[in-house]
């Protein structure tokens, strides 16, 4: 009986050495990190701010790491199973994935997902934040935050405000600041912003939280009229305008639009490290930043810890208001 044991014993031995020296001999072929192309996978269509960043990302990471980045778009219903995909394959570094927070939704609008948004992945860069804002057609007699709170309870039910559907982040802001105000406003679902822009334009909704890019001549022109930015910071790209929680009674009221980077879970921690090492240095240079800026992102500075966290949070935050809202996409 030991001695069949100890066979066994040595042969699970065996197993793990001859695992172990396969797996250097192929880290020994490829050589140093990155050894060949990497794919960055971007959950968005080509030409939208999503896809601005990644090929902005993709030019620069390109000419640093002394390989070729090559960004792939998945957007709609590709977007899953190529997050799968990533979830499921080797942890060599060579997929990123490049991720708004609804990857951290999925697992409450989507049942029996495929993979786990947090803990199937590493977490590798806070990317970007899109910072939205609060905006009111002029006929909104309201011009501060208190003013419009004032006049949602003046008119319960009567305020309308528009989204780019269940559970997209203009949705879900909405709702935050209902639950924090205590108003009651009349969700009005459209299928983008262009037709939330439109509605706003032709008066057939009150009001919107949107990308502040998006509206930002339009606040020129008095078409629209800015009210607060969702973040717990002012932006730079709107920096006359208060934060949500400065100017109403609303202290912890932040929603940050976030993109970031993620991998593999299992990937080598230094492979992550170089990875968050080379884009938070992309993101710090001037040039590169301005033409964030231009489409309506921030960049950002983070650990992938920080990153990790930031995850986490909005996961909690926005699973409780979807379950209380009953929203699910499929």
């Amino acid at each position: 009986m030991h001695f069949m044991r100890a066979i066994r014993s040595k042969g699970i031995l065996a197993w793990l050495i001859a695992a172990l020296a396969v797996g250097a001999s192929v880290q020994a072929q490829e050589g140093p990190y990155p050894a060949r192309r990497i794919t960055l996978l971007v959950l968005a269509p080509a030409a939208g701010p999503n896809d601005v960043l990644g090929r902005l990302l993709a030019e620069r990471l390109s000419r640093t790491l002394g390989q070729p980045v090559v960004v792939e778009n998945r957007p709609g219903g590709t977007a899953i199973s190529a997050t799968e995909a990533v979830a499921r394959q080797a942890p060599d570094g060579y997929t990123i994935l490049q991720v708004p927070p609804s990857h951290v939704l999925n697992g409450s609008l989507i049942a029996n997902l495929p993979y786990d948004p947090i803990a199937g992945f590493e977490a590798v860069a806070h990317l970007v934040s899109t910072p939205f804002v609060l905006a009111v057609n002029p006929s909104v007699a309201a011009r501060s935050v208190r003013e419009l709170v004032a006049l949602a309870r003046a008119n319960p039910g009567k305020l309308t405000y528009a989204s780019a559907g269940p559970a997209s982040s203009h949705h879900l802001s909405g709702e935050l600041f209902k639950a924090m105000s205590g108003v009651d406003l009349l969700h009005v679902p459209y299928k983008g912003a262009a037709q939330i822009l439109q509605a706003l334009a032709t008066r057939e909704v009150d009001m919107t939280f949107i990308s502040v890019s998006q509206v930002r001549p339009l606040f020129a022109s008095g078409q629209l009229h800015g009210i607060a930015v969702t973040t717990a910071r002012r932006t730079p790209l709107a920096p006359q305008l208060p934060t949500l929680a400065e100017a109403g009674p609303f202290p912890e009221y932040d929603v940050d639009v976030w993109i970031g980077a993620l991998m593999t879970a299992g990937t080598p921690r230094p492979v992550v490290m170089r990875m968050n090492r080379e884009m938070n240095q992309a993101l710090g240079d001037p040039q590169l930043s301005a033409r964030l800026n231009a489409a309506g992102l921030v960049p950002q500075n983070a650990a992938p810890e920080a990153f990790l966290e930031v995850m986490k949070a909005d996961q909690k935050r926005w699973s409780k208001i979807i379950r209380d809202l009953n929203i699910k996409l499929r």
